[in-house]
This record gives structure tokens, C-alpha cells and sequence, in this order.
């Protein structure tokens, strides 16, 4: 089998890219295609230092920085990869990388992290958090996510099988695409985090500073419990303006390595976490800690937590993104703290191991090449 995986871009190293770096261990001989490259050179570890297949974005001016702004071309530009000589083609998709183009032979594999967010149900959240909701500008970026959303739609036609990564996004791809989807957990490196009984008197939120992931209203909330202790671990754009918010009771560390950030989750009595997620892995690390999780109950955090319905909880879901919605779940938490158990809690986390992602992926791409394959022989 000749394997082609295809990737949307290639900047950095995100949660996208924990999946892609996954589905390369299982993969290790196939072919990397992206629409751009500029990972650094002693950064490309997790793609095992292959040599990328790219468009011709890559080569437009200021592209290595103002990638973005060429997402009008990027349709155009993934419908030019070559893949006519691969077998099989696993697309990792958030934006356009589903889109490439195959023949009736190959079998196309699409791991879909969320149908294209800012053209989709998020349209208008986007268009205001970037200031482009109004005037030509505004028009003209309308008319181009419609455009975008037209394309999206037809070349779900050109997938053979969907994977979403968690139930949340299955919803949406039937939403958008008509096509039912096999949920695939993405890997969360549950073997990076230990498990620890004790825990200290603090609740714990660590995330990047931006608006969709509501650490302000976390910070508002402790501010407003004086009695209980909050530590802040992230560092991004809004960390000023959520400081001047938070009152004495609430610890800002920004920025922290790895082992300040495990050891804390380790120690917090909770995690809170307040995002609407797709998954979101933070939650599932803390878990893997045997810390609790207190988090709002949508998105992904429906299926990572188990709530207070479970015999055995691993947390407590908040119906709100509110300082109100959180400071109840607080309260909540505190009145049932004793039935939480660290050990169950990390026996929740090990259900999204990267054993367990790899084995999942590895089983299906060769069931449904089998059955392809069968399928052809029958019509020769």
C-alpha cells in the first residue's frame, strides 16, 4: 500500500499536530503533503524530519507569517497535490486539507478535527472577534466564507470514510456533510502525566489567553469566592487584562515548562475548565493526574468527564459560561468531593491513550482497505 497523509499546514505544534505525529508512527513509510511547511529545522521531530510536499503558497510573499490570508487560494491550491500514484490518502483536516482531489480506486480517509469552524456555525462569532462584521470589508469576507462553504460541501463527496474526534464533531459533519463518521478519540500522552492522591488546598485553570477559552470568567468567579484559591497557569493576548481582574486570591504564573504545569495538576484539589471545546486535551491531562475536573458541560467535555450521574464522577459539568454558572459548580464540587477518586479519575483519562488512538487508526485503515479492495474484485 502507498500512503499519502495530508495535512492542512504546517507552523507549528498543536493539538492537530499531536494527531498527525500519531498517525506517522503508525504510517512511518508514507508521504507528508501540506499546503505550507515552515516548521523549523530542529523541530521536526514529530514529523520525522520528512521532506513535505507543499503548493504554491508556500512560495507567496510574507506567506511564512500571513499564511492565513491566502485561505481564498487554499482550495484552489489542495486541489493541486498530485496523489494519483497512493492507494490510500488520510487527510487531517480542519480546513481544506479534505478537499484533495482522489479517483475511484484510492481510498480516502478523512480525520476531521471540525468541519472549516469560521465558515460553518462559528461564521459570526469569527466575523466579530476579528472586527470584520461590518462595512466592504465585512461583505467581502462574507462572501468569500460562502464560497468557501460551497466548496467544503462538494468535495465531501470526494471522502471515502469520516473519523471525528469526538461525538461533538460527529454532530457537526452530519450537520454540515450529510455523512455519518466514526469517532476516533484523538491521543492524549497519558504516559507524560502521573498519578498523585494527595491534593492541596487550590483549584487549578491553565489555558492560552484567549477569548473562546473564558479564563476571565474563571478569574471572575475565585475573585468573587475570596475563601478559595485559584492558579492561573498560560501566558497570550488577553493575560493583562485578566490579571487586572484578578483578585489577591488568584495566583497568575503565565507562562510555565512542563513540569510546573504537571506538578499543579497533581496537586489542585480541580481543574476548571470553562471552553467549549471540540475534545480539549488539558481536561484529559489533569484527569490523568487523578485530579477531578470541573468544566462547562458542552463540546467534548461531555465525553471526557464523567459526571455526577456516574457511580464513580470524575467531575462536574457547569451549565453556563458564567462566574455564576462556575462558582455553583464549585460549591457543588466542594459538597461532593468525597466520592472523587483519583484513581478512577486516571482510569477515565487511559480511554484516550496513544496505544489506544494508534490501534483504533491502524484497525480501520486496513478494514476498510479490505473491504474496498473486495469491493473492486467483485465488479472486475
Amino acid at each position: 500500500m502507498k500512503i499519502a497523509i495530508v495535512h492542512d499546514w504546517l507552523v507549528t505544534y498543536a493539538g492537530a499536530e499531536k494527531v498527525l505525529e500519531q498517525i506517522l508512527d503508525v504510517f512511518p513509510e508514507a508521504d507528508l503533503f501540506s499546503v505550507v511547511d515552515f516548521i523549523n529545522e530542529n523541530e521536526r521531530t514529530f514529523i520525522k524530519n520528512k521532506k513535505v510536499t507543499t503548493t504554491f503558497i508556500q512560495k507567496l510573499p510574507l506567506a511564512q507569517n500571513k499564511y492565513r490570508n491566502y485561505l481564498p487560494l487554499m482550495p484552489f491550491a489542495i486541489e493541486q497535490l498530485d496523489l494519483s500514484k497512493y492507494d490510500i490518502i488520510i487527510s487531517s483536516s480542519h480546513a481544506v486539507a479534505k478537499g484533495v482531489i482522489t479517483g475511484p480506486d484510492q481510498l480516502h480517509i478523512s480525520y476531521v478535527h471540525s468541519p472549516i469552524r469560521y465558515a460553518w456555525d462559528l461564521q459570526h462569532q469569527y466575523l466579530r472577534e476579528a472586527g470584520l462584521n461590518k462595512g466592504i470589508k465585512g461583505l467581502l469576507a462574507r462572501y468569500m466564507l460562502h464560497k468557501i462553504r460551497n466548496w467544503d460541501y462538494r468535495t465531501a463527496n470526494g471522502v471515502d470514510v469520516f473519523l471525528s474526534n469526538s461525538e461533538f464533531i460527529s454532530r457537526r459533519i452530519w450537520k454540515v456533510y450529510r455523512r455519518e463518521s466514526k469517532v476516533i478519540y484523538p491521543p492524549v500522552d497519558i504516559s507524560s502525566f502521573s498519578l498523585k492522591r494527595g491534593k492541596e488546598d487550590f483549584y487549578l485553570t491553565a489555558s492560552r489567553m484567549v477569548p473562546y477559552k473564558k479564563i476571565d470568567t474563571i478569574v471572575e468567579a475565585f475573585t468573587n469566592m475570596p475563601n478559595k484559591k485559584l492558579v492561573v497557569i498560560g501566558d497570550g493576548p488577553d493575560f493583562n487584562k485578566i490579571k487586572a481582574k484578578a483578585g489577591s486570591n488568584v495566583q497568575m504564573l503565565g507562562y510555565q515548562p512542563f513540569d510546573v504545569l504537571k506538578e499543579h495538576m497533581q496537586n489542585a484539589k480541580a481543574f476548571v475548565f470553562a471552553a467549549e471545546e471540540d475534545f480539549g486535551i488539558t481536561p484529559v491531562e489533569a484527569q490523568a493526574c487523578g485530579t477531578p475536573v470541573i468544566a462547562y458541560g458542552k463540546g467534548g467535555a461531555l465525553e471526557t468527564i464523567k459526571g455526577l450521574e456516574y457511580s464513580h464522577p470524575t467531575g462536574i459539568h457547569f451549565g453556563g459560561q458564567t462566574p455564576e454558572s462556575i462558582q455553583n459548580a464549585v460549591r457543588e464540587f466542594e459538597m461532593n468531593e468525597g466520592i472523587f477518586n483519583a484513581d478512577r479519575c486516571r482510569e477515565n483519562a487511559m480511554r484516550f491513550s496513544e496505544d489506544r488512538f494508534k490501534e483504533e487508526l491502524k484497525n480501520l485503515v486496513i478494514e476498510e482497505y479490505e473491504k474496498k479492495s473486495n469491493l473492486q474484485l467483485q465488479k472486475a
